[in-house]
C-alpha cells in the first residue's frame, strides 16, 4: 500500500516539512558568527557561545557573549542617538516604525522557520502566530507615535532603555519591548537570551535595511552577566525585563534608589477555570492551547486546571484521550503539536521538579506513545491527586505539565485560583454570561480570558498582579510606560526636615496629664504596642503634645485591619466619592481648630494648608467615579475590557513638611481608587493626622480603611515594605531611604513610589489628578469572545 493510501486508511498526518533552506542560507551569508549590532554597525565576534538547535543538537552559530565594555559602548551609542531620534516628530519615528513592520511581514517566513530552528516551538506558532503579533505590534506603535504628543500631553521619553528578554518568545517579547520604546522617543540596548538570540540578530538587520538612525536600536547578546551590565549601568534610564520572578527580583533590589523606571513582566501559575455548565469540548480545546502551546513555556500558561467536581471525572476522560492525539516531533513539521524544549537544562529542571511533585503524592498521566529523539523533549503530563501545597501546584514548571484539581463551588473555585504568589492570567470557562463576568473581576491577575485562552493584541495591555510583575506592555498602559512627566526631569532636592530634639531628658518631664494622641487601627484608638510615646515640639523646641511610638507590631494589626476591610475596593465609586465628600466638609467645620494645630506644630499659618487639604479631597471625590477603563477593539471576535482595580492594601509614609496636606494629598487618591491604607504620617509633625481620626468615625468611612500609625517613619516604611500583605507602598523622604524602600520591597514585589529626596510640592495642581491616581490602580484586561 502506498503511502497516500495508509493515511486516508488510518486518518493519520503526514509529515509536512517546512524547509529550512532560506534560514540555513542566511546564517551562511553571515559566516555563522555573529558579532553585537552597535551604533548601526556590526562588531567583531569576540568570545563566544553556540546557539543550537534544541530539536536535533546540532549548532547553528557562534553568538558573542557581551562584556560589561561592549554594553557600555551600546549605552553611548543610544545616548549619542537619544538627542537627533527623540527631537523627531511622531510622525518621523512613525514611518520608521512602519517600516520595520512591513519588512518584518516581507520576511514573515524566514523570520518563523529561524525562530522555530533556534527555540524548537512549532513551526505553525511561530508562522501563525508569533511573527504576525510581532509586526503588529510595529505598525501598532507606528501610530502612537504619530499621536504621542496629543495623547500624553507634557510627557518626554525617558531616554537609554536596558531591555532583556527570555527565551520562550524571543521575536515577540523583542517587538513588545522596542516598539513602544521607539514610539516613545527612547533609544534602546537590548540583550536577547542567551539560548535564542538569531532572531533579534535578524532584526538588527531588518532596521539597518530601513535606515534606522544609528544607535537607537542596540542588540547586545550574552549570557546573564550581559543582562547585569546592563541593569547596573548608571547612564540607562529605564529597565524593562521579562523572565522568572527570581531574577525579577534581582533587578528590583540591583535599581533600588537608581531613579530608573523599572517594567517586570514575570513568573506565573495561570488558573484554568471549567464551570460545570460550559461547553466541554471547547473547554478541551483551549486549555490544549493553554498549556501546551509552546511545550508549557509561556509565563501565562494556565498550568492548573480547577474544574467543578460534578463534571471532573468527565473532563479529565476527555483531556486525557485528546493528549493521546497530541503530536510531538520536529518543529520545522506543520503537523506537529509540541516540538522542542529550549534546551536540555530545561527538560533537567523539569523532571526534578516532577519527581518532588510524586514524592508529595501526585499521579502523573502521559499518553502512551514514543518521543523522537534527542534531549529536549518531554510528553505532555497531567498531574492528578494534589493539594495545593503540593510543589507541582506552587511552583511555575515552565513545561508541558498540567496540574488538576476539582472545586464544588464558585467561591471555592475564586479561592483556589488566587491561592498562589503569582498574578499574571486566568481562564474561565462558562456558558452562563453572569457567572463569568461575576469571576472576572474576582480573580487576582492581570489578564482574564473568557471561554479562551491565549488571547495577545498590540492594542490590549499584559502584564501580571503580586509576583508577576508590575508593567503592562501593549496598548495606553503599554506607552505609558516608557514616557514621564516632564517636570519629574526639573525636581530639586527637598529641604533638610531634621527634626528639634526635645530639651527634656527625663521622659517624665512632658507633663502631668496624659495627652497623648493614640493611634488609629480597625476603626478603632489603639495604645501603641511598645508602650511608649514620642514628643511633639513645637518651632521653638516647645512640647505640642505626644504620640504613639509604633513598632512592627502596630503595623502588623494595622496590616490586617486593612485587609479585612478590602470590601472597599469593590464598593460603588459613587459611594466612595460620597464618603469622600463627607469627609472634606467635616474637615471643611473644624477648620480653625485644624489651623491652629499646624501652627502649633511648625509656627506657619494653617489655614490655607487646611483649605488645600478640603479641596483635595474634594477633587479625588470627584475622580472617584470618573477615572475608569476603556474597551479595546482587537482584531478578533473579541472585546477587551480594561478594568481599572485598586493595588489593595497601600502603606504611605508622608512628608514631614505640610502636616496634614502631605498626608491628605496622598491619601484621597488612594481611597478614591479602592484601596485600604495604613498611613504613617508626618514623624515631625503628626498630631494633625492624629486629630483626623475624628473627622474618620463622622464621615462614614468603614472601619479599616484608614489606619494611622505614629513613629519613626523610616523605621515604620522598612517594615511595610517588608510585610507580604502590604501590596504597593509611596515612602516620601530621603534619598538614602527611599532605596532602603525599594530594596526591602522585592519580597512580595510590591509596587513602590518613592520621593528619592526630591521635592515634590503636593499643594501644586498636578497632584490633584491621575499623577498619584495611576499609581494607586493596576489594570486588568478581560477578554470577552462575541458572536454566533
Amino acid at each position: 500500500m502506498n503511502k497516500i493510501a495508509q493515511i486516508f486508511d488510518s486518518l493519520e498526518y503526514g509529515p509536512a516539512p517546512e524547509a529550512p533552506d532560506q534560514a540555513i542560507a542566511w546564517l551562511d551569508s553571515k559566516g555563522r558568527k555573529f558579532g553585537h549590532f552597535i551604533d548601526g554597525k556590526w562588531t567583531k565576534p569576540g568570545k563566544t557561545f553556540t546557539a543550537d538547535n534544541p530539536a536535533t543538537g546540532a549548532s547553528l552559530a557562534e553568538i558573542t557573549d557581551g562584556t560589561a565594555g561592549d554594553v557600555d559602548t551600546a549605552v553611548k551609542a543610544a545616548r549619542a542617538a537619544f538627542k537627533g531620534w527623540s527631537a523627531l516628530s511622531g510622525y518621523e519615528r512613525g514611518k520608521y516604525l512602519y517600516a520595520i513592520a512591513r519588512m518584518i511581514q516581507k520576511h514573515s517566513r524566514l523570520f518563523a522557520v529561524l525562530e522555530s530552528m533556534d527555540n524548537g516551538k512549532p513551526i505553525r506558532e511561530t508562522r501563525d502566530a508569533d511573527i504576525p503579533l510581532v509586526a503588529r505590534h510595529f505598525y501598532h506603535h507606528a501610530g502612537w507615535a504619530t499621536h504621542l504628543a496629543t495623547q500624553f500631553p507634557d510627557h518626554v521619553p525617558y531616554g537609554v532603555c536596558g531591555q532583556i528578554i527570555p527565551w520562550n518568545f524571543p521575536l515577540l517579547m523583542l517587538a513588545w519591548k522596542i516598539a513602544p520604546a521607539l514610539a516613545a522617543g527612547n533609544t534602546v540596548v537590548l540583550k536577547p537570551a542567551e539560548f535564542t538570540s538569531l532572531t533579534a540578530l535578524l532584526f538588527a538587520e531588518i532596521c539597518e535595511r530601513v535606515g534606522l538612525p544609528k544607535g537607537v536600536v542596540n542588540i547586545v547578546t550574552g549570557e546573564g552577566d550581559t543582562g547585569g551590565a546592563i541593569v547596573n549601568h548608571p547612564d540607562i534610564d529605564k529597565i524593562a525585563f521579562t523572565g522568572s520572578t527570581e531574577v525579577g527580583k534581582l533587578i528590583r533590589a540591583a535599581t533600588a534608589g537608581s531613579g530608573k523606571g523599572l517594567s517586570l513582566e514575570l513568573g506565573g501559575k495561570s488558573p484554568y477555570i471549567v464551570f460545570e455548565d460550559a461547553d466541554l469540548d471547547s473547554a478541551v480545546e483551549g486549555l490544549v492551547d493553554a498549556i501546551w502551546f509552546n511545550q508549557g513555556q509561556v509565563c501565562c500558561a494556565g498550568s492548573r486546571l480547577l474544574v467543578q467536581e460534578s463534571i471532573e471525572e468527565r473532563f479529565i476522560a476527555k483531556v486525557k484521550a485528546r493528549m493521546a492525539k497530541l503530536r510531538v516531533g520536529d518543529p520545522l513539521d506543520k503537523s506537529v503539536d509540541i516540538g522542542a524544549l529550549v534546551a536540555p537544562v530545561q527538560v533537567e529542571r523539569i523532571r526534578d521538579l516532577m519527581k518532588k511533585g510524586i514524592a508529595e503524592g501526585a499521579h502523573v498521566y502521559e499518553p502512551d506513545f514514543e518521543l523522537p529523539g534527542g534531549n529536549c523533549y518531554l510528553k505532555p503530563a497531567l498531574v492528578t491527586n494534589v493539594s495545593p501545597a503540593n510543589t507541582l501546584v506552587s511552583e511555575e514548571i515552565f513545561g508541558p505539565v498540567l496540574v488538576a484539581m476539582s472545586f464544588r463551588t464558585p467561591e471555592e473555585a475564586v479561592a483556589l485560583a488566587n491561592n498562589t504568589k503569582y498574578g499574571l492570567a486566568a481562564t474561565l470557562w462558562s456558558e452562563n454570561i453572569n457567572l463569568a463576568l461575576d469571576i472576572a473581576p474576582k480573580l487576582k491577575a492581570g489578564v482574564i480570558w473568557i471561554n479562551g485562552t491565549n488571547n495577545f493584541d498590540a492594542a490590549v495591555g499584559f502584564g501580571g498582579y503580586k509576583e508577576s510583575g508590575f508593567g503592562r506592555e501593549g496598548g495606553r498602559e503599554g506607552m505609558n510606560a516608557y514616557l514621564k512627566p516632564a517636570w519629574e526631569k526639573t525636581l530639586k532636592a527637598a529641604p533638610s526636615t531634621t527634626p528639634t530634639k526635645p530639651a527634656a531628658a527625663n521622659p517624665l518631664d512632658t507633663g502631668s496629664l496624659d495627652q497623648t494622641a493614640k493611634m488609629y487601627v480597625g476603626g478603632k484608638q489603639a495604645r501603641p504596642d511598645s508602650g511608649y510615646n514620642r514628643p511633639v515640639l513645637g518651632p521653638k523646641g516647645e512640647l505640642v503634645g505626644e504620640v504613639g511610638e509604633g513598632n512592627r507590631k502596630d503595623i502588623r494589626n494595622a496590616v490586617e485591619a486593612a485587609r479585612k476591610a478590602l470590601g472597599w475596593g469593590t464598593t460603588a465609586a459613587h459611594t466612595r466619592a460620597q464618603i469622600l465628600y463627607y469627609l472634606a466638609e467635616n474637615l471643611d467645620y473644624r477648620r480653625d481648630e485644624f489651623a491652629a494645630r499646624i501652627k502649633a506644630q511648625t509656627g506657619e499659618n494653617g489655614a490655607e494648608e487646611v483649605a488645600l487639604s478640603v479641596e483635595r479631597l474634594f477633587a479625588f471625590a470627584g475622580w472617584a467615579d470618573k477615572y475608569d477603563g476603556a474597551v479595546h477593539n482587537p482584531p478578533q471576535r473579541m472585546i477587551a475590557t480594561a478594568l481599572v482595580e485598586p493595588l489593595g492594601v497601600l502603606g504611605i509614609v508622608a512628608p514631614p513638611s505640610r502636616p496634614l496636606l502631605g498626608s491628605v494629598a496622598l491619601l484621597a487618591p488612594a481611597i478614591a481608587m479602592g484601596n485600604t491604607v495604613v498611613l504613617v504620617p508626618s514623624e515631625r509633625s503628626p498630631l494633625s493626622v492624629t486629630d483626623l481620626y475624628q473627622v474618620l468615625e463622622t464621615s462614614d468611612v468603614p472601619n479599616g480603611v484608614v489606619n494611622i500609625v505614629t513613629g519613626d517613619s523610616t523605621a515604620l516604611a522598612k517594615t511595610l515594605a517588608e510585610h507580604d500583605g502590604v501590596d504597593g507602598l509611596w515612602f516620601a523622604g530621603s534619598a538614602e531611604s527611599s532605596a532602603m524602600v525599594e530594596k526591602a520591597s522585592v519580597g512580595n514585589l510590591k509596587q513602590t513610589w518613592t520621593s528619592r529626596g526630591l521635592y515634590y510640592d503636593l499643594a501644586d495642581p498636578r497632584f490633584a489628578g491621575d499623577y498619584f491616581l495611576a499609581k494607586a490602580t493596576q489594570v486588568k484586561n478581560v477578554w470577552i469572545p462575541y458572536g454566533a
